[in-house]
């Protein structure tokens, strides 16, 4: 109990061991550095052209001796870096691929950026009929202001085809780490909705295809969605119509919650928040602009103990929004402390039939999920997020309705399964190796937390639960449990060889429900 009292994980003591040093992370490098490198790596062979890799043949290349890059093929085959063992997933890459000889040509995934549209974006010329009209109809066609005229909305949301989220699985939009190979581990292991990272509306108008690549798809996504953010109606009404015309997708939802500061200090995310009335006018445009749904998800208030949603529930369902997605916690408590269930329970009673309520926070057992849905049979479904990143295998524990005493093993092979999928996204080269390697060890960085059922004197694990530093029923469980990048980089070498000479690594993200200091 007084473990439990200070959010620390109860394992067995027979498993108890000192926690090591902290390893030292190395700072990181300077923009400068950066681009020295890129410029050093763009005058590599190793950097060899794309057009005589897939062909072959030095003279394959249009651009000739005008080519920024290498054309001495023989040169990167003598310094190319080991093939790996395994059959190359999908490939387009020829000589380059860390798998040669074993290439397919067949790609399972959906919603690339056509070039002909990239270059209308990027001219500024690509036509937005629906949008324009909407936003014209309702005076929105400029940044909107005190003067903007106010319609009534058609109700449109009985018109359009509808989602139905009641009891299903919805893995949540999760950045950086709920990358496609991510979300095919989790459709694997139980997920029935899945919802691509956020993506920003400005970034999506202006073609950049790093932005687009958040918005594919693969086959097995049976139902599935993206999720854009922006702050103001004429860029959230153009991208929404881009979507729907360019993209396969089923629902498009608008995040109304993130709390990152660049975000916010934008307008966007959970900024939107405190402007109800920006809220209603991008949530009439967008749903009028599209036929496919279109869903929200927020927070509950901007400020911790001034929460607001629940009173905008009502007005939200007549805006033309599908479903809401409610995540109990303010922007300004961030991810930390518990999620606040009781005020989920109200908005889901107070929202009209009409639009479904789904919550979001903490869920990491079937427990959870059952405890939830039990207690206000209002909510349609809930919302699996950081629990997800810890375990992907609660999928199957809340189908199955069990707690899963997962081995190394086991564990080991959903990694291998999440390289293979990495390696037919990012591509079977050396770049697609260590691009799948650095989302492999951000995932690392999340699955650590992870305690296997069986070393715990009490089940099942919570969330907010730090590891008193333990030893595992084998050598393998043991490296899983280390919260040290060096040993997340060696489980990576086990999948993906060695990394390259000078490699380092630090995790993108800093969870304020796991800082030492703060959680005592």
């Amino acid at each position: 109990e007084e473990l439990i009292a200070r959010s620390i994980a109860p394992v067995k003591a027979q498993y108890i061991c000192t926690p090591p040093p902290l390893s030292v992370v190395k700072e990181k490098k300077s923009k400068r550095q950066l681009k020295r490198e890129r410029k050093q790596e763009k005058g590599s062979v190793l950097n060899i052209c794309p057009h005589i890799a897939k062909s072959g043949n030095v003279d394959a290349c249009r651009f000739g001796s005008n080519c920024r890059f290498n054309h001495d093929l023989g040169a990167f085959l003598a310094q190319k870096p080991a093939d790996l063992e395994g059959i190359c997933p999908f490939c387009p890459y020829g000589v380059s691929c860390r798998f040669f000889n074993t290439h397919k040509t067949k790609s399972s995934e959906i919603n690339n950026l056509k070039k002909e549209v990239q270059k209308l974006l990027w001219k500024n010329k690509f036509k937005f009929p629906k949008a324009d009209a909407e936003l014209k109809l309702r005076g929105l066609e400029l940044r909107p202001s005190k003067k903007a005229k106010e319609l009534i909305l058609k109700p449109h949301i009985r018109e359009r085809k509808l989602i139905d989220f009641r009891g299903k699985l919805y893995l949540a939009p999760l950045t950086t780490v709920g990358n496609l190979p991510f979300r095919r581990i989790c459709k694997v292991l139980g997920a029935d909705i899945t919802c691509g990272e956020m993506a920003m509306c400005t970034n999506l108008l202006q073609g950049q295809a790093s932005e687009w690549a958040l918005l594919r798809r693969h086959s097995s996504e049976d139902l599935f969605g993206v999720q854009i953010c922006g702050a103001y109606p004429d860029t959230i009404t153009r991208t929404a119509e881009l979507i729907d015309q360019e993209c396969t997708v089923d629902f498009i939802d608008i995040n109304m919650g993130c709390p990152i500061d660049i975000v916010v200090n934008k307008g966007a995310g959970s900024s939107l928040l405190t402007k109800p009335m920006r809220i209603k006018n991008i949530a009439q445009a967008a749903s009028s602009t599209i036929s496919k749904p279109i869903t929200l998800k927020v927070r509950t208030g901007y400020f911790e103990g001034r929460n607001r949603i629940d009173s905008l529930i009502s007005d939200i369902s007549y805006w033309g929004v599908s479903a809401l997605t409610v995540h109990g916690r303010s922007r300004q408590q961030r991810y930390s402390k518990l999620a606040d269930w009781d005020y989920i329970y109200q908005c889901a009673k107070k929202a009209p039939d009409v639009m479904q309520i789904l919550g979001n926070g903490d869920i990491f057992s079937y427990v959870d999920w059952n405890k939830h849905t039990s207690e206000c049979p209002e909510l349609s479904s809930c919302m699996i997020a950081r629990g997800a990143l810890i375990k992907p295998w609660l999928f199957t524990e809340i189908k199955e309705q069990r707690h899963w005493d997962i081995s190394s093993c086991e564990r080991l092979n959903i990694f291998k399964d999440y390289v293979n999928f990495g390696l037919e996204h990012w591509g079977s080269d050396t770049k697609g190796v260590e691009t799948t390697r650095h989302f492999l060890l951000e995932w690392l960085s999340y699955a650590h937390r992870y305690v296997p059922v069986g070393l715990l004197e009490v089940i099942p694990q919570r969330i907010n639960w730090r590891s008193p530093g333990y030893v595992g029923r084998d050598d393998l469980e043991t490296l899983m449990a280390s919260d040290s990048a060096a040993d997340w980089v060696r489980i990576s070498e086990l999948l993906l060889g060695k990394v390259p000479e000078g490699f380092t690594f630090a995790p993108k993200h800093k969870s304020n429900a796991y800082d030492r200091t703060e959680n005592g």
